[in-house]
């Protein structure tokens, strides 16, 4: 069984910087992990960052140049670098992974930004 855990999340100044890490806690195999997500109080989830099968990395709007996306296939590990965090950035951060056509999620990460 998948089990996706996510860490690094905290309470930081906005200005700082934040480095999320996902990993399958059962080493499960053919599991990619792709994607950050993130959920605000009152919001619905929304796609951070997500990188290809060849790696290319994609980012929403408001956090292209601040976040970077990368996967170590080595280890099938998923981090997320956060730089210049916003009060905006605050929210609970999901990975995700997908397995045979199933996508799977992780219980989370808080981040909480203050100003």
């Amino acid at each position: 069984q998948v089990q996706l855990l996510e860490s690094g999340g905290g309470l930081v100044q906005a200005g700082g910087s934040l480095t999320l890490s996902c990993r399958d806690s059962k080493s499960t195999t053919n599991l990619q992990l792709n994607s950050w997500f993130r959920q605000a109080p009152g919001n619905e989830r929304e796609l951070v960052a997500t990188v290809d099968s060849l790696n290319k990395p994609t980012y929403a709007d408001s956090v292209k140049g601040r976040f970077t996306i990368s996967r170590d296939y080595f280890k099938n590990t998923l981090d997320l670098q956060m730089n210049n965090l916003k009060t905006e950035d605050t929210g609970v951060y999901y990975c995700n992974g997908r397995r045979r056509g199933r996508e799977y999620y992780g219980p989370g990460t808080q981040v909480t930004v203050s100003s």
